[in-house]
């Protein structure tokens, strides 16, 4: 595995969704923070910008949608006080019901006994004298007598049906008995007991049955139950409209997006792709769009939810109690510094983790990769010792990264627990003092459980977006990366082609500071074979390169029958050219689609015919389903001979101009490579052809053949010429069948 595909396994990030330790888990990850920040997001933002309308629309569903959430413990709140205020009313109408009934119980007997007495007396001093015996007789005073008489005189409280009605009885009754001594009631033949109350929970009492009329308001908590139930039903709804329409968003960014470095990709030169992994460009293509797609659908409503909770809570909060709500607010610190202190202390282990995770990774994949190659020199002991020593190095700092995240939760509920005792026990002491209800207790208590998840969510979040413009910057440089040499408004379409080639003094190199191709000249007509022969690095695949306009030359110029082919469309020139490489390249589908690949509109026939000049209709028979067989992504239900016979089908078909063949032979019999070289013979005829080999007995009957060594062409002539000359191509054949010493050729 190369170091540039070690490195992308390392910067790999965990599964999304996976343990994280809790709502805080992430927190004390690493972050992958962009070089440029500022200017990565306005990029961007300017993706989003053509959103502006659909983003407006989510901004709106989401503050409604966290209105009604944040207004529910309140109106539940409210439900609760309308409750206990019932509750109260009607136990207050009840206790006072019934001292009112043993009052007048025990007062009438007297009353009626004192009235007897006086209606028996001949005058008003007699009148008098048998009050004043009254009274002396029940240890009463002429206060204590008028009291009784009035108390005895009020309305009967459970015969009244009016709220204010039943307060004003109340409030006279409870006074009258304030008036009396305490044991004096007790004297009558039905001892009353009066409840014990203080002024305030009797102030509060005569209130809530004005309110309630002494009775539960199950009515009225029925209406509020019924408004959290549409609440909640709108909330739902609101959020899921959000939901829709930032999905719609997300996609239709990295739709764009997508499309942007797509084009961009086939508008790059060869060279970008030569120098950078395949499994790079494919993760930013991918990896690195669903990140940001991700980001844009799920954790920026999040966002936005998140803020609008914080602020929703801490007005709600203050509206019940500001001594509560600072309570609340003195416990941020807290999380902070727990936030701050655990992450800094697990960051380190991430980081670690992450290194030693793409360290596992990729020793994994070399060692079953190669695995035969591992086995048949005896290194399966080694390669374990490395996978444990790895593995081991894995555990000590994942366990240890693991821990520190695993306890962040606890630590926060912690605090949120401290919070929620201080609350409870303050909270309590205001509700005694009827500085509270109880319904307002249990609403804020839910405000402040709710109020730091919000607040970790933001931090989240601000790591989330930190990692996803990263991903965005890595999907800029592609849209940066310098493109191919833009076609000229008037390119020339070859309609007629005849396959007349020549290079005229040109150069090239893959890097300034080392010339490849210095003044190479060539004059090739319709109907050539030129081979091209040499050693490794040579420059014989180069030539095809800049033939086919994969690199742009750095002087001279390549003419295609007289047209300049910078002058010519690039998708009308690489149509002139068929190639047959050693490498094969093979797709998901069909044998009969990847054959029919060669040209659009293929028949049946064409395809049946060009499989059989190629030596493949047998085989392909001989298959279970024969033409309609399916390759895999690999293709490794057939072998590599018979994939490379299905490319040499594939180049028949295109029916070429110029043929190139690089090594097309190679992975070939030798009794196939001769029934291969018979079709390529007649293939050939009134065609260019380009023939790249290693091993020369394959072009000797080519007309040209061209012996290069380090970019320069160093001898030309036919077979028999060149072996005449007794120079390098001389030494090269030889070295194929006498054994000679490479080496010494090389040199």
């Amino acid at each position: 595995m190369s170091e540039n595909n070690r490195a992308h396994l390392a910067r790999k990030k965990p599964v999304q969704g996976g343990h994280t330790g809790g709502p805080a888990g992430s927190l004390g990850r690493p972050v992958e923070k962009a070089k440029n920040f500022k200017g990565t997001l306005s990029r961007l933002l300017k993706y989003l910008k053509p959103q502006k309308i659909n983003l407006i629309i989510v901004c709106i569903f989401a503050i409604l949608g966290t209105i009604f959430t944040v207004a529910s413990p309140k109106i539940s709140g409210h439900a609760m006080n309308s409750l206990t205020d019932g509750i109260i009313a009607k136990s207050v109408v009840s206790s006072i019901t019934t001292a009112q009934n043993s009052a007048v119980i025990g007062i009438n007997p007297m009353l009626s006994q004192l009235q007897q007495l006086e209606t028996q007396a001949p005058t008003d001093a007699a009148k008098a004298t048998i009050e004043k015996q009254f009274l002396a007789a029940f240890n009463l005073t002429t206060e204590n007598l008028a009291t009784f008489k009035q108390i005895v005189a009020l309305p009967k409280i459970s015969e009244l049906t009016k709220a204010s009605e039943k307060s004003d009885t109340i409030n006279q009754f409870i006074n009258l008995t304030k008036k009396l001594p305490a044991d004096l009631l007790s004297k009558g033949t039905t001892t009353t007991k009066m409840p014990t109350m203080s002024q305030t929970e009797i102030d509060r009492a005569i209130k809530d049955v004005t309110e309630t009329n002494g009775k539960i308001p199950f009515e009225a908590i029925g209406q509020v139950l019924l408004q959290l139930l549409l609440i909640y039903i709108l909330s739902s709804i609101f959020t899921f409209i959000m939901q829709y329409v930032m999905s719609s968003v997300a996609q239709k960014v990295v739709y764009k997006m997508r499309k942007n470095v797509d084009d961009k990709l086939a508008r790059l030169p060869l060279k970008y792709f030569d120098s950078h992994p395949n499994g790079e460009i494919l993760s930013r293509m991918t990896n690195d769009i669903d990140t940001i797609s991700s980001t844009l659908q799920q954790s920026l409503t999040q966002l936005i939810t998140s803020m609008m909770q914080i602020i929703g809570y801490i007005i709600m909060m203050l509206t019940i109690s500001p001594v509560l709500t600072l309570i609340v607010l003195c416990t941020l610190p807290l999380y902070v510094i727990v936030t701050t202190t655990i992450a800094k202390r697990s960051q380190k282990f991430y980081a670690a983790q992450q290194k030693h995770l793409g360290e596992l990774s990729g020793h994994t994949e070399e060692m079953f990769t190669g695995h035969k190659i591992i086995k048949a020199f005896g290194h399966e002991k080694e390669s374990i010792e490395t996978f444990e020593a790895v593995n081991d190095d894995l555990y000590n700092v994942g366990w240890k990264a693991q821990f520190l995240s695993g306890i962040m939760f606890p630590m926060m509920n912690f605090i949120s627990n401290v919070g929620y005792v201080l609350i409870a026990v303050i909270g309590g002491v205001f509700v005694t003092k009827n500085i509270l209800n109880i319904g307002d207790i249990t609403a804020f208590i839910q405000y402040s459980r709710s109020f730091s998840m919000p607040i970790i969510q933001t931090a989240n979040i601000a790591n989330v977006i930190q990692s996803t413009i990263a991903c965005a910057e890595r999907v800029f440089e592609i849209l940066d990366e310098e493109e191919e040499i833009a076609e000229t408004e008037n390119a020339n379409v070859i309609e007629l082609p005849r396959g007349d080639i020549k290079f005229d003094h040109v150069k090239f190199s893959y890097k300034e500071s080392e010339p490849l191709i210095a003044d190479m000249n060539l004059d090739i007509k319709k109907g050539d074979t030129i081979a091209i022969v040499g050693p490794t690095g040579a420059g014989k695949t180069t030539l095809v390169n800049l033939l086919m306009r994969f690199y742009e030359i750095q002087g001279g110029k390549i003419t295609f029958d007289g047209i300049d082919i910078n002058d010519l469309k690039r998708g009308n020139l690489r149509t002139l050219f068929g190639m047959v490489l050693q490498d094969t390249w093979l797709f998901n589908g069909t044998i009969s689609d990847n054959i029919a690949y060669g040209r659009v509109g293929a028949t049946k026939e064409d395809i049946k015919a060009a499989a059989k000049a190629a030596y493949a209709d047998h085989f392909i028979r001989s298959l279970p389903n024969g033409y309609n067989t399916i390759l895999n992504e690999e293709a490794t239900n057939i072998s590599q001979g018979q994939k490379q016979l299905l490319t040499i089908a594939r180049a028949i078909l295109a029916n070429p101009t110029v043929l190139i063949l690089d090594e097309a032979t190679s992975s070939v019999d030798t009794r196939t490579e001769v029934l291969i070289q018979k079709a390529m013979g007649k293939l050939m005829q009134g065609r260019t052809n380009f023939v790249i080999a290693h091993r020369l007995s394959t072009i000797r009957d080519a007309n040209t053949i061209l012996v290069m060594n380090k970019g320069t062409i160093i001898e030309v002539g036919n077979h028999h010429e060149l072996l005449e000359q007794k120079g390098f191509y001389f030494d090269l054949y030889n070295s194929q069948f006498t054994g000679a010493n490479l080496e010494e050729i090389a040199v």
